[in-house]
């Protein structure tokens, strides 16, 4: 696989020096690199708003892409580094739940805990694995450094509960992944798990306290403007929507909220 694509995700906004650094880290190992920013205006901490980001964008880069993403509000502390590697991309970050979506979408082949000191810059800051580790081991591996070189290859990786779907014979429970620029609310139930509950025409949802019977539509202009609707959205989840209106602001819906889909 051709690993010249290198794309950044993080939460460090473009005021500072940050995504400079690693930029610039990058193409000192790797000049050739094409580098990518997918966002760095992810809110500030917030893994599960990086983790829905990257999983949306990355299925639509070139087989081999090397994907960065930096969102570490346990930056410096025993949380590991590592590199994972698909059937389709590579993933370089922290094992804190941001790159597991959009790598478990694509098939997980191998996964490598990164700690091969030479593949890293020669001081490591407590603050910034962004700039030290991850840059680096990513420049490194479009240079076309086998994964394994990185560091021993590890099993397991932290799932995270937004990224968990609990189903029960009747229902589904999840949560809120996302409220995009629109009010759209993204949950993290995917297209397969509604096919699992056999849902047709409506489907039957609970949003912390309200139940809604909504239309199962392929467009949000399916229904009157300011209706609700329920859609499988561009990037196959499932979203509770008003047309031409903000669902999250007239439901009061935060990031992180309950969603439970039933059977009526």
């Amino acid at each position: 696989m051709a690993r010249s694509i290198i794309t950044l995700t993080t939460d460090f906004g473009l005021r500072d020096p940050y995504v400079a650094e690693m930029k610039a880290v990058i193409l000192g190992i790797s000049p050739k690199a094409t580098i990518v920013d997918i966002s760095h205006e992810i809110e500030k901490f917030n893994i599960r708003m990086g983790t829905f980001i990257l999983a949306s964008a990355s299925p639509y880069f070139p087989e081999g892409t090397i994907h960065v993403a930096v969102v570490d509000p346990s930056v410096g502390t025993r949380r590991r580094p590592i590199l994972l590697q698909t059937k389709h991309a590579f993933y370089v970050g922290p094992d804190n739940g941001v790159l597991v979506l959009a790598a478990e979408n694509q098939d997980i082949c191998h996964i490598y805990k990164i700690t091969n000191q030479k593949f890293m810059l020669p001081k490591i800051s407590g603050t910034f694995h962004g700039r030290d580790i991850f840059a680096p081991t990513a420049a490194h591996l479009a240079n076309g450094i086998a994964p394994e070189e990185f560091g021993p290859e590890i099993r397991k990786i932290s799932t995270p509960d937004f990224a968990k779907v609990v189903r029960k014979e009747n229902l589904l429970v999840g949560e809120v992944m996302h409220i995009d620029n629109f009010g759209n609310i993204i949950t993290n139930f995917s297209e397969k798990d509604l096919q699992k509950m056999k849902t047709k025409h409506e489907i039957n949802v609970k949003l912390k306290n309200t139940r809604l019977k909504l239309r199962l539509c392929k467009a949000y202009a399916e229904v009157e403007p300011r209706q609700p609707i329920a859609v499988i959205g561009s990037h196959n989840f499932f979203e509770i929507s008003l047309n031409q209106r903000s669902a999250a602001d007239f439901f009061k819906i935060e990031s992180g909220n309950k969603v439970t889909v039933f059977l009526s």
